[in-house]
């Protein structure tokens, strides 16, 4: 039997038993900047990393798996090289394919997607649209689930921040927290994944996450708190400096996590794009005490 091994410096380790993830056990969340497919990278384009980079999502089997900068190639790639994944989340440019998108990709042996969309962090979300400061139009991607095994429903959100404007970081967060509360159905889980640009203690991520609709009355300690020495953001380095964890996972109160951890991987000095992925082993009310298959 297929045994997968995650280390993580401060966390510990943790054995997941692919049988487990499919019918009785946790299941684990990814966030995933893959870096978009630019010419500008030159060794480290798309195409010398994109085997490296599914081949990492194909071993560990995310569950539910979040993406940002995917543009339509890159994607087209990744939903024939991962079959069994349903994909949602339209580009920032129309809402559709058009420019990059941060969607969402859904294990269906896991779940059933009931409803998903997309829409702009910025004063006019219906529509494509430049937030505030932001250099860029920037989307969230979002969708109902429910879980085939137990019927235990989800909303997950998937977004990307700018990486400029200071203003459109914070609004965006206020947005968020807003749409959540309005969209989080009762007795609903929450996972919200994506790359927010800028570290969990500043006042665009903490005033978002002291938000009821997004943490329990306990707070900050529903995030998944990195360790200061790792790094998400690596800018092509496999050893990069540690302090700019910028991708994260958050979870509503409905949610356990049994690990988080940022995934540093190269293979011979080669990384898979210029963020590495978050990665978080959670699990479900509904799904405690439950032992096997139905």
């Amino acid at each position: 039997m297929l045994i997968l091994i995650f280390f993580g410096t401060g966390i510990g380790a943790t054995t997941v038993h692919a049988r487990e993830l499919v019918c009785a056990g946790p299941f684990l969340a990814m966030t995933y900047n893959i870096r978009l497919d630019t010419p500008a990278d030159g060794a480290n384009d798309w195409a010398h990393r994109r085997e490296f980079l599914i081949a990492q999502i194909q071993l560990l089997r995310p569950a539910i798996l979040g993406m940002q900068e995917v543009l339509p190639n890159q994607r087209s790639d990744l939903e024939s090289a991962l079959p069994a994944y349903s994909f949602v989340g339209g580009g920032r440019d129309d809402g559709k394919l058009a420019g990059e998108a941060s969607p969402l990709a859904f294990d269906r042996r896991l779940f059933r997607i009931e409803k998903s969309g997309t829409f702009w962090l910025s004063q006019t979300p219906e529509v494509p649209s430049l937030g505030w400061d932001a250099a860029f139009r920037r989307v969230a991607s979002w969708a109902h689930v429910s879980r085939k095994q137990d019927g235990a429903r989800l909303l997950v959100i998937n977004t990307h921040w700018d990486h400029v404007g200071e203003k459109a970081r914070h609004e965006s967060g206020k947005q968020l927290a807003g749409w959540i509360r309005a969209n989080l159905h009762e007795r609903e889980s929450l996972v919200l994944l994506g790359d927010f640009n800028t570290g969990i203690e500043t006042p665009a991520i903490a005033d978002m996450i002291e938000s009821e609709a997004l943490v329990s009355a306990n707070g900050a300690d529903r995030a998944l708190l990195p360790s200061p020495s790792q790094s998400s953001f690596n800018n092509y380095d496999p050893v990069p400096e540690p302090g700019k964890v910028i991708d994260h996972i958050f979870i509503n109160n409905q949610v356990s996590v049994l690990r988080g951890m940022v995934m540093a991987q190269h293979s011979n000095g080669l990384v898979a794009s210029d963020h590495f992925p978050v990665v978080a082993l959670l699990d479900l009310p509904e799904r405690r005490g439950k032992s096997s298959c139905e």
